[in-house]
């Protein structure tokens, strides 16, 4: 069981623009939307390389990881931050996707470890709720 101060903290959560992806609005605006819910968001800006991104989650002490990708190489940038993610021992970290991901890779994405999965144009409210309610979860 966490601690009081554990329970009491902020939501951590790391968002960041995996490969060579240039449109990060989305990113930006999902982020805004997790502030206002009272979450401290970490952005770390786009063409980011999985080990970096595993990097800063693990410096930035997260409890969410969320990928944005909206080019198309949604399994094989997962495939590489599953694996990065595993050797950093970052099981226990909540993993979100969202952007350009079609529904008949969700399931491969969640072979992998992913949560949830938030296609563009998801309600922020959606995403806020889940967030909220799977990190209350564990702790």
């Amino acid at each position: 069981m966490a601690s009081a101060d554990e329970a009491e903290r902020p939501i951590r959560v790391l968002i960041a623009k995996p490969g060579l992806d240039g449109h990060d609005v989305g990113a930006k605006l999902v982020c805004r939307a997790l502030m206002d819910a009272g979450m401290e968001v970490v952005y770390t800006g786009l063409r980011q390389s999985p080990g970096a991104i595993v990097h800063a989650a693990l410096q930035e002490d997260v409890d969410v990881l969320g990928l944005s990708i909206l080019s198309g190489a949604h399994l094989v940038l997962c495939r590489k931050v599953r694996e990065q993610m595993a050797a950093a021992g970052l099981d226990d970290v909540v993993w979100i996707v969202g952007g350009n991901v079609p529904r008949r890779d969700e399931k491969a994405l969640g072979e992998l470890g992913v949560d949830a999965v938030f296609a563009t144009g998801t309600p922020f409210a959606e995403i806020v709720r889940f967030v909220e309610g799977r990190v209350r979860g564990k702790r």
